[in-house]
């Protein structure tokens, strides 16, 4: 499965926002590196992972309705895992509201939101774009 470094596009925000997931931040410069599947102009999958040291923030995984079902959510995540993995990234965190089941069965577990690191806590993503309800979760990548 060919996935690639990409930037921001009006494509990768229709399939963001296709599948309820908000882009303001990455719009106005998040550093947040992206990673799609198929052709940036029309990808099929798409996820992002802001770094900070040795923790990062997993965002924005998407995949296309004619993409589901083939895997892909998992290789995109295992694509990003293995990114962070290579900076010295210890730990991944996310949140979802919609997907624990899916990243549970990728080694990610629920943790208290009060027990988020504050360069988490302080994204955008955590304080604002996303609910209070949603599950923060954390995957402790091995060497």
């Amino acid at each position: 499965m060919n996935i690639k470094s990409t930037i921001f596009n009006s494509s990768i925000g229709a399939l963001l926002q296709s599948n309820h997931l908000l882009t303001s931040d990455i719009e106005t410069g998040t550093e947040v590196s992206l990673f799609v599947a198929g052709p940036a102009q029309e990808p099929y999958g798409v996820v992002g992972i802001q770094v900070f040291g040795k923790t990062a923030l997993l965002r924005s995984l998407a995949v296309s309705e004619s993409g589901r079902g083939k895997g892909l959510g998992s290789a995109l995540v295992e694509h990003v895992e293995h990114h962070a993995r290579s900076l010295g990234v210890r730990s991944i965190y996310l949140l979802t509201t919609t997907a624990a089941q899916f990243f549970e069965t990728r080694g990610y577990n629920t943790v208290n939101r009060e027990d988020a690191p504050t360069s988490i806590a302080e994204t955008s993503q955590f304080s604002s774009l996303c609910p209070g309800s949603s599950a923060l979760m954390i995957k402790v990548l091995g060497a």
